[in-house]
């Protein structure tokens, strides 16, 4: 009985170390990007509209944008979906999809069924652009300046909270680029 004993501790106590680092973990939706404060990465993908036109990181300068990373497939892009649609009523920043590892009927269905809140929709089929971007996993937001840098990005799912303390902030120059 004895001998089941020290490794029974042992097993205990890397449970109780293995919970206490899961508890003090930091805040998984708010991952550093080594983008913040530099130009988007070049990058150019079809429009799932019309293949003959591009989004291209040029689609990006000159005014302030949400780059939206999702796929039909993503849970939680369903999730964010209404909230990125109330975003779009507002009018502040186009918002620009990149829809990620995804069939294009898949996503001009989904997009037919629960609306459209993306001005432009560029299909990443392979996932090559998402790695350049640095993306973990979808859905994830990055807001781009009118100098085409990166000053903020969010893992998850957009919430109308989320829009308000980190994003429009930023968007009205109350929070300095990359705070």
């Amino acid at each position: 009985m004895n001998r089941f004993l020290l490794p029974l501790a042992g097993f205990v106590l890397l449970l109780v170390v293995l919970l206490v680092g899961l508890k003090r973990a930091p805040d998984k939706s708010n991952l550093p990007s080594p983008l913040i404060g530099k130009q988007v990465p070049q990058f150019t993908l079809p429009n799932l509209f019309d293949n003959t036109q591009r989004v291209s990181a040029e689609t990006l300068k000159g005014h302030w944008s949400l780059v939206n990373v999702w796929g039909t497939w993503c849970v939680e892009c369903r999730a964010e979906h209404e909230v990125l649609l109330q975003i779009k009523q507002e009018a502040r920043v186009p918002i620009i999809g990149i829809d990620w590892k995804d069939q294009n009927e898949d996503a001009l269905s989904w997009l037919a069924q629960l609306g459209n809140p993306y001005e432009r929709i560029g299909t990443d089929n392979d996932g090559r652009v998402a790695i350049d971007w640095g993306v973990y996993g979808a859905p994830e937001s990055f807001l781009i300046s009118p100098a085409g840098t990166v000053v903020y990005k969010h893992i998850g799912a957009m919430t109308q909270q989320v829009w308000q303390r980190e994003f429009l902030p930023r968007v009205s120059g109350t929070v300095g680029p990359g705070a």
